[in-house]
C-alpha cells in the first residue's frame, strides 16, 4: 500500500475548519487600516507638505527633497506606533511576482546611540540587485547596480512587520526592469489622448483615468494532497491525472453553498485585504470543483495591479494558515475548466464621467460613440498585440478550451449597440440610444419586482466583450500581472485617440463643424473595424472558418505570440509614445521567451522523473503481482483430473471456465491481457521520455533564446501529451493501493 498517499487523504479528510475572529462586523470600522493614505497623510505630514505631496500626485510632477523628508517621517512615525520594525521598497520585476528586501529602523546617532531613521532619500530610492531579476540582457552579473524609486500615487502599506513602499524598478543605465514603470506611462499617455477627445464635449474635463476591476479565479488543494504532488509543488499544475467520474458535468458547483473550511479562509484573507485598503465586493464559487472567484470594486488602474498582485500573496499566506493551497495556475487540472483573470477596464473624468456609459441626451451619446467606437478600433488595429500581452505557458492551455475565450481577439457589444452601430453605418449618422434607461422584463408575477434588463446581454465566450459600461478582457490569465495587459491596452487606445483627434481637426480646418467631422471621422472607423465585431459563439469550429475569412489571426502558441512585441508595428507603437525603447522591447520579449522556454523545461523534468521513479516502478509492481497470479491459477489448474488435494474441482470461486486442455481460462486470458497492456505503456512511456530528453538536450546547445522557446513548443511539449494518456490509462488500471499520488477525485473532492 501507498502509505504516503493514503496518509495525505486522512490527513487532508481530517482537516477542521480554523475559525477566525474578524475586527468587527462592519467592515468600514477597519477598512484601510494599514495604508498610508490620505486621512493618515493629514494626520502624520504636515499640511505644507501634504499638499505638495498632493500636487505632485495629482499634475505629476517631481516632490522635492523636503517634502520628501518630511513624508517619510509621518510615515516612520505611523510605522512604529503600528508594531513596525522594518520597511522595503516593494516592487514588480519581471518575474510575474512582487519582489522586496527589509531595512531596519535603525541608524547611529552622531555620539553612537542606535536611534530609529527614515530619510526622504530612503523613501524616494533604493538599490536592489539588478542583475539577479529578468533583465533580457540590459543588465548582466558584473553590471549589477539597479534603482527602485517611490511612486507616491500608490500609497504605503503595513504588510506583516514592514513598511511597504510601492515603487518602480529602473536599471543603472535607466530602461524599465519592472511592469509598474511603463503602466504609468500609458496612465499619462492616455489621460493626455482622452481629456483632449473629451474636450471636443466638454472643457470643463481636466483628467481622465483608466479604471481596472479584477475578478481573479483560483483553485484551493488541501496541503496534505498538495505535497504529495511534485507536480503541483514544481509545476504549478498537474501534469498527470486521469479525470474523475464525477468532475463539473452536473453544473453543481457554480454558485453553490461555500464549504465551511473554504468560507472561513475567504474571511480570514478578505479581513486583510480590506485593513490594505483593498475593496474586495464578491466571493463564489466557480465552474469547476474546488474552483472560486474574488472580485473587488473597480479602481484606478495603477492601485488595481498593485492591490491584485498584493492579493495573491496574502492569500498564499492565509490559505497556509488554513493549511491549504492556492492554484494560480491557468489549468491546473486537466479535463475541467482553467482559471482567468478577467480584467474590467474602463475610463472616468474628473468630474464623475464613466466615458463608456451610455447617456441620456445627444451630447453624451456622442461621446460615449466616440470613446467606445475608438476601443473597437483599437482593438481592430491591434488585435495581435492584445494576444501577446495575455501570452504564457499556463494561458496556452487554457486558450481556446471549452471555458476560455480562444486565442482569436474579437470584440462581443450586444443586439442593441449592434443596431446602432449597423444603422449608423447606414445613414452616416449615430442611432438614438437609450441604453441608460434600462428596460424592465415583464414576468407577470405579482409578488415578483420588475427586473431590469442591461443593454447588452454576456457573452462568456468573447475574449474582449462590452458589458454595459465597461469592457471585458476575458482572455488574461489567472497567474498573470494586470500590468501587462493594461499597459498594451492604455496604448493602443491611447495612439488611436489621438488619430482620432488629427482626423478631427484636420476636417474641422476645412470649415466642417467639430460634429459632423467627428461624426464622419466615426463612420470611417465603425466601417473599417467592423470585421472585429462578433455576436455569436467563440467555441464553434464555424467561428474559427468564419475569422479566417476575415483574416483575424489566430495564435494558438506563447512563442508564436511574444514575436508579435517586437513586429516593425508594434515597436512604432511603443517607441512613438515612449513606453518602451527598441532595447526595452526586445529584452521583455527576451525574458517572457526564457520564462516561457523555463517552464516547459521544468514541467519535461518533472513528467519524466514522475513517471520514471513512481508511476512506472507501481505497474510494474502490480504486473509482477498478476503474473504471479496467473503462474498459480496456472499450476493449479495444470494437475490431473483438476484436482487438489483430492478433491474435485467443480465451480471454482474464482469463476474459472476451463478450456479443452484445462490449462488456462476467462481469468488467465483476462490477466494476460493486462500484463500484456502494462507492458506496452510503460514501454511506451519508457520510449516517449527517453525521445523528449534527446530533443531537450539538442534544444539545449542553442544560444538563441527565442528559436528555443519555439522548439521547446514545438518539439518538447508534444510528449507531453503522449506521455499522461498512457500514464493515465495506468491510473485507472493499477491496484488503487498502489497508486504514488493523489487522484483527481481526492484532490478536487476533498474538503
Amino acid at each position: 500500500m501507498n502509505s504516503h498517499r493514503f496518509k495525505a487523504i486522512e490527513e487532508a479528510i481530517s482537516r477542521e475548519p480554523i475559525i477566525t475572529e474578524q475586527p468587527s462586523n462592519r467592515v468600514s470600522d477597519f477598512f484601510g487600516k494599514n495604508v498610508f493614505g490620505a486621512a493618515q497623510v493629514q494626520r502624520y505630514v504636515p499640511e505644507s507638505a501634504c499638499k505638495a505631496l498632493n500636487e505632485a500626485i495629482d499634475k505629476g510632477i517631481t516632490i522635492d527633497r523636503k517634502t520628501a523628508d518630511e513624508v517619510a517621517m509621518g510615515m516612520k512615525t505611523w510605522a512604529l506606533e503600528n508594531g513596525v520594525t522594518h520597511y522595503t521598497h516593494w516592487f514588480q520585476p519581471l518575474t510575474g511576482s512582487s519582489a522586496e528586501k527589509h531595512d531596519v529602523f535603525m541608524d547611529f546617532s552622531p555620539d553612537g546611540k542606535v536611534i530609529e531613521k527614515f530619510s526622504g532619500s530612503q523613501l524616494a530610492q533604493q538599490e536592489p540587485d539588478a542583475s539577479s531579476f529578468p533583465s533580457g540582457g540590459i543588465r548582466n552579473t558584473f553590471e549589477a547596480r539597479g534603482y527602485t524609486a517611490w511612486d507616491p500615487s500608490s500609497p504605503a502599506f503595513i504588510f506583516g512587520k514592514t513598511l511597504c513602499i510601492p515603487t518602480i524598478y529602473l536599471s543603472y543605465t535607466g530602461e524599465a526592469l519592472d511592469y509598474k514603470t511603463p503602466l504609468l506611462k500609458t496612465i499619462h499617455l492616455l489621460d493626455r489622448a482622452a481629456t483632449a477627445v473629451c474636450n471636443y464635449f466638454d472643457k470643463n474635463i481636466k483628467r481622465v483615468h483608466a479604471t481596472l476591476g479584477w475578478e481573479q479565479e483560483y483553485f484551493l488543494v488541501d496541503s496534505a494532497l498538495y505535497n504529495a504532488r511534485p507536480d503541483l509543488i514544481y509545476a504549478g499544475r498537474t501534469l498527470l491525472g486521469a479525470n474523475p467520474p464525477k468532475g463539473q458535468q452536473l453544473e453543481d458547483h457554480y454558485f453553490g453553498s461555500i464549504p465551511e473550511r473554504v468560507n472561513e479562509f475567504m474571511r480570514d484573507f478578505e479581513t486583510e485585504a480590506y485593513k490594505l485598503g483593498m475593496p474586495l465586493k464578491t466571493r463564489h464559487n466557480e465552474v469547476a470543483p474546488h474552483q472560486y472567484e474574488v472580485a473587488p470594486i473597480f479602481e484606478e488602474v495603477n492601485i488595481a495591479v498593485d492591490h491584485n498582485i498584493l492579493l495573491m500573496d496574502l492569500m498564499d499566506k492565509v490559505a497556509r494558515r488554513h493549511r491549504l493551497n492556492v492554484l494560480f495556475h491557468e489549468k491546473p487540472f486537466a479535463g475541467i475548466n482553467g482559471s482567468g483573470k478577467h480584467n474590467n477596464w474602463s475610463m472616468g473624468t474628473d468630474t464623475g464621467v464613466n466615458l463608456l456609459s451610455p447617456g441620456k441626451t445627444a451630447d453624451t451619446n456622442l461621446m460615449f460613440l466616440t470613446f467606445f467606437v475608438n476601443v473597437i478600433k483599437a482593438v481592430h488595429e491591434y488585435a495581435d498585440l492584445l494576444r501577446a500581452s495575455i501570452a504564457s505557458s499556463g494561458n496556452e492551455h487554457r486558450l481556446g478550451a471549452n471555458e476560455a475565450p480562444p486565442a482569436i481577439i474579437s470584440v462581443f457589444i450586444g443586439s442593441q449597440l449592434t443596431n446602432t452601430l449597423d444603422e449608423f453605418e447606414k445613414k452616416s449618422k449615430p442611432g438614438k440610444l437609450n441604453s441608460s434607461d434600462k428596460k424592465a422584463l415583464k414576468l407577470d408575477l405579482g409578488r415578483i419586482p420588475e427586473v431590469l434588463l442591461d443593454n447588452t446581454d454576456r457573452n462568456r465566450t468573447s475574449p474582449f466583450a462590452f458589458t454595459g459600461n465597461k469592457f471585458e478582457f476575458r482572455a488574461v490569465g489567472s497567474s498573470a500581472n494586470c500590468a501587462q495587459a493594461m499597459i498594451t491596452l492604455n496604448t493602443i487606445v491611447a495612439n488611436q485617440l489621438a488619430l482620432f483627434k488629427g482626423q478631427v481637426d484636420k476636417l474641422t480646418n476645412t470649415s466642417t463643424s467639430s460634429e459632423e467631422a467627428i461624426i464622419q471621422v466615426l463612420h470611417e472607423y465603425i466601417v473599417s473595424s467592423k470585421n472585429i465585431r462578433f455576436e455569436g459563439n467563440n467555441y464553434s469550429k464555424e467561428w474559427l472558418k468564419e475569422a479566417e475569412k476575415r483574416g483575424l489571426s489566430n495564435i494558438q502558441t506563447t512563442p508564436a505570440a511574444l514575436d508579435k512585441f517586437v513586429t516593425p508595428k508594434a515597436r512604432q507603437l511603443f517607441e512613438n509614445h515612449h513606453i518602451f525603447s527598441k532595447r526595452e522591447l526586445e529584452a521583455r520579449h527576451e525574458i517572457q521567451a526564457e520564462i516561457y522556454t523555463k517552464k516547459i523545461q521544468i514541467e519535461s523534468r518533472m513528467i519524466a522523473d514522475m513517471a520514471l521513479t513512481q508511476i512506472i516502478p507501481a505497474a510494474i509492481i502490480y504486473q509482477n503481482t498478476l503474473i504471479n497470479n496467473v503462474k498459480g491459477i496456472k499450476e493449479i489448474f495444470n494437475l490431473r483430473q483438476n484436482t487438489l488435494a483430492g478433491v474435485e474441482i467443480k465451480d471454482s470461486a474464482l469463476s474459472v471456465e476451463l478450456n479443452e486442455n484445462g490449462n488456462s481460462g476467462s481469468m488467465i486470458d483476462a490477466q494476460l491481457t493486462m500484463i500484456k497492456e502494462i507492458s506496452e505503456r510503460v514501454g511506451i512511456i519508457r520510449n516517449n521520455i527517453e525521445l523528449m530528453v534527446e530533443e531537450r538536450k539538442r534544444i539545449n546547445q542553442l544560444d538563441d533564446i527565442i528559436k528555443k522557446a519555439h522548439y521547446y513548443c514545438e518539439k518538447v511539449k508534444p510528449y507531453f501529451d503522449e506521455i499522461r494518456y498512457h500514464s493515465d490509462k495506468l491510473e485507472i488500471l493499477i491496484d488503487d493501493s498502489l497508486w504514488p499520488f493523489p487522484k483527481y477525485r481526492e484532490l478536487l473532492f476533498v474538503k
